[in-house]
C-alpha cells in the first residue's frame, strides 16, 4: 500500500463503486440498503460524511462540534455526488497521508485514540457500507481483497457486542466455512449476503 497508508487503495474501492452508482435510476437511489431505515443515497452520504470526519479528525486533531452536527444530519451529497464523493475521498487520503499521521491522538465522536486506530475504523467501515450499496443495486459485491483481508481482520476489534446491543449492527449470520470473506464480513456485521 502507498506510504503504509491503505486509503488510495480504499479511494480505489470507492470510486469503482460510484462508477457502479452511476447507471443508478432515481427509483433505484431510494431503494432502501441493508442499513436499517437508509437509502442507497442515504448510506453513500454517510460515507461521504465518515471520509470528511476523519479527514478533518487526522489534520485537526478533532472535529468542531458544529462541523460535527453538519457532517451527521446534513446532505454530504449536493447535487453531484460523483463530486462530493471524490472530494471527500482525497480530502481523508490527503490527511492521512502525511509522515507520522498514523501516531497522532485524535478525538472522534466515540472516542480517543491513535489515528491509526481511526483508520482501521474507516477500513471497515468502508468495506461494509461498500458492500451495502453493491448488493442494495444488484451490483458485485467482490470488493477489493486487500480491503476485505483488512477489514475481515479488523472485524472483531471493531464490533463489540455493545454495538449489537444497541442495534447499530445485527447478531451474526450464519455463512459456510468456505463463504468468500465479503460474505463472512457481510454476516460477521449481521447482514444476510
Amino acid at each position: 500500500m502507498a506510504g503504509n497508508s491503505p486509503w488510495p487503495l480504499i479511494h480505489a474501492e470507492r470510486e469503482a463503486l460510484i462508477g457502479d452508482l452511476g447507471t443508478l435510476t432515481d427509483e433505484q437511489w431510494a431503494t432502501r440498503s441493508l442499513c436499517a431505515e437508509w437509502t442507497v443515497r442515504d448510506v453513500l452520504n454517510h460515507l461521504v460524511a465518515g471520509a470528511d470526519l476523519f479527514a478533518i479528525a487526522a489534520a485537526e486533531g478533532s472535529v468542531p462540534d458544529e462541523k460535527l452536527g453538519a457532517l451527521m444530519t446534513g446532505d454530504n451529497l449536493g447535487d453531484d455526488y460523483k463530486a462530493a464523493f471524490k472530494a471527500a475521498s482525497d480530502r481523508a487520503i490527503a490527511a492521512f497521508s502525511p509522515p507520522g499521521t498514523l501516531e497522532k491522538t485524535v478525538v472522534l465522536p466515540f472516542g480517543e485514540m491513535p489515528a491509526g486506530v481511526a483508520l482501521n475504523i474507516a477500513i471497515f467501515d468502508v468495506a461494509t457500507h461498500t458492500w451495502d450499496l453493491a448488493k442494495a443495486t444488484e451490483q458485485s459485491t467482490a470488493l477489493d481483497a486487500d480491503v476485505l483481508d483488512a477489514a475481515w481482520e479488523l472485524a472483531p476489534l471493531m464490533l463489540s457486542d455493545d454495538y449489537r446491543a444497541a442495534g447499530m449492527y445485527g447478531q451474526i449470520v450464519d455463512v459456510p466455512d468456505d463463504a468468500p470473506v465479503q460474505d463472512k464480513l457481510a454476516a460477521f456485521t449481521g447482514r444476510t449476503p
